[in-house]
């Protein structure tokens, strides 16, 4: 598995309005508001390709296809997603992980906005997706 950089970095929230205060209310951080939902992000914070928070309901719609996340496992704090260098290394990468071990979220997937991502939760409570997202390689 070649990793080429951090893609995006989120906070995933319970309550997304409280949170925000924080990034937003006092620590100023320019993020938008995604059309049409609760998630709120920025892709012009230096130091970061996409920042987001990213509300709870949403983490568990894009993992397990249900607003609701599941009781037996641990509730996720933030996601990390990193970067592959093309589509085909994510089906490769998501092999990988699952030869070493690891339960997959879900298996490689296109997302509607057109990245294609396999997550996986760690011990410690994190997402981690492998991604590639076609527009973070267009020179």
């Amino acid at each position: 598995m070649k990793i080429l950089f951090i893609s995006s970095m989120a906070i995933v929230a319970r309550n997304p309005a409280e949170s925000r205060k924080l990034f937003v209310d006092v620590l100023g951080l320019p993020l938008e508001r995604h059309e049409g939902d609760e998630y709120y992000f920025s892709e012009s914070i230096g130091g970061s390709k996409h920042f987001g928070v990213w509300p709870l309901a949403q983490a568990a719609e894009a993992c397990f296809g249900t607003r609701e996340w599941p009781a037996d496992r641990p509730i996720p704090q933030a996601c990390i997603e990193f970067e592959v260098e093309d589509l085909d290394s994510v089906a490769a990468a998501a092999e990988e992980l699952e030869a070493e071990g690891y339960a997959l979220l879900h298996g490689p997937r296109t997302e509607p906005w057109g990245q294609t991502v396999a997550r996986l939760l760690t011990m410690e409570g994190a997402i981690v997706g492998i991604s590639y997202a076609p527009w973070m390689h267009q020179v």
